[in-house]
């Protein structure tokens, strides 16, 4: 059996993309390029620089406590030091940059340039449903986005998980979508209407392509159950408040949950071939208090706790939060690492870049960025340290990794080549 690359499941107003299968290539054509995706997560406060950066360069440094929590992927990921985008300052005005490099943000007359997932969508041409996706967390979707045209214009980012859910798999009437919308609120399953044509389906496919289509769909019904625990939270009582309410619009007290909540979103959207590129901004600058576990909230705003002045417990609960989005990441790793793809890890198919424009958010500093790459086929384990007190481009680490998705580029932006010492595998 020979099907389309772009195959559907359908049924009462709902479309399921298929993942890439053998099955979706000709026995007898050219061998199809191996797809490759990028995933550019940023948290626009960054992290707390003395416990990211490793002791020690090359193969043989130390882990950092935040480093710590990858451990189990020391060979699937490189940490770099002393890179940032020369001239771009501003402080918090600067996250709009992070994919553009461009200067003097937001200074009068300042106009944004194209940004890095734009200017390799525009290369790749329409070879997926979404050239990209823009997603952002808690985010002021008016005036932030890590994406931006070709003539420096906003792209605004998709906040809600449900909304996106909605448009990659629900189709139909108005009527049809309003239903399996109501389904999903009802603790249903979109799958549940698509079970008979899946087992169907599945029962033509050969065993490769049926364990992938199996480990797809339950990659589907994890996000969905994940999008179920997060709304669950809403409707637990609160405690008795000592002190007046912060501000919580749409929820943005579960900033960790949703953090974790859209990079499932983006695996999906990955293993759907819905797109190869995701950026997710995760606004910290305009979060409130948040939930940092089961028990704790913050006792101030994000932005408050980044300006901590050493103070203990400031520096204690910015920690926590930093040590959670790096559990955070383990686990993308770990999902990621756990689902095949013709032969090869997603992961070694994927470049996950998560990185901010605040280097140390404490004193608005726009240089010395904490940066990781992990997965797409790199030589990783290992730390790059360039200088901190004359940064190399971070453009550089960008046409790295337009390069390994084919794109015949020389330079980006402020780049000037290359990245130094980060080989293909």
């Amino acid at each position: 059996m020979t099907l389309p690359r772009r195959r559907f499941l359908r049924g009462a107003g709902v479309t399921l993309a298929l993942p890439l299968l053998d099955c979706m290539r000709p026995a007898f054509a050219a061998e199809a390029p191996v797809p490759r995706r990028m995933l550019l997560i940023s948290n626009n406060l960054g992290v707390l620089p003395k416990y990211f950066f490793p002791t020690g360069t090359g193969r043989d440094y130390e882990f950092s406590p935040y480093l710590g929590e990858l451990a189990t992927f020391r060979n699937d990921f490189t940490v770099f030091s002393g890179l940032s985008h020369p001239g771009v300052s501003g402080g918090h005005s600067a996250d709009n940059c992070l994919l553009t490099a461009a200067r003097g943000a937001f200074k009068a007359g300042f106009r944004n340039s194209i940004s890095l997932d734009q200017f390799a969508a525009e290369k790749l041409g329409p070879i997926t449903r979404f050239p990209s996706l823009n997603l952002g967390i808690n985010i002021d979707k008016g005036n932030r986005s890590l994406s931006w045209t070709r003539d420096g214009v906003l792209l605004p980012a998709e906040d809600s998980a449900p909304k996106l859910y909605e448009r990659m798999f629900i189709q139909g009437d108005k009527e049809a979508v309003a239903k399996q919308l109501h389904r999903l609120e009802s603790r249903g399953s979109i799958l549940d209407t698509l079970l008979d044509e899946t087992k169907r389906f599945s029962n033509e496919l050969g065993r490769e392509d049926k364990a992938r289509l199996d480990q797809y769909v339950t990659s589907v019904r994890e996000v969905e159950e994940r999008m179920q625990s997060a709304k669950a939270w809403e409707m637990r009582p609160k405690p008795v408040a000592t002190q007046p309410a912060p501000p919580d619009l749409q929820d943005k007290k579960l900033f960790l949950e949703k953090f974790e909540l859209m990079i499932a979103m983006a695996q999906l959207a990955f293993e759907s071939d819905s797109t190869r590129i995701v950026t997710i901004m995760a606004d910290a600058f305009v979060t409130p208090a948040l939930k940092l576990n089961e028990k704790e909230t913050s006792t101030e705003s994000y932005h408050g706790l980044s300006h901590h002045g050493q103070a203990e417990g400031k520096v204690k609960q910015l920690q926590e939060i930093d040590h959670q989005q790096m559990r955070i990441l383990n686990r993308t790793f770990t999902n990621l690492a756990g689902k095949k793809e013709g032969g090869d890890r997603l992961l070694d198919r994927t470049m996950v870049f998560y990185g901010s424009n605040m280097g140390d958010a404490n004193i608005h500093d726009n240089t010395n960025l904490p940066i990781i790459l992990a997965g797409g086929g790199f030589k990783h384990g290992q730390h790059l340290a360039f200088r901190r007190d004359n940064n190399a481009p971070l453009c550089n680490l960008f046409v790295s990794m337009m390069q390994r998705m084919g794109i015949e580029t020389d330079t980006f932006a402020s780049g000037t080549g290359r990245i130094t010492g980060l080989e293909t595998a």
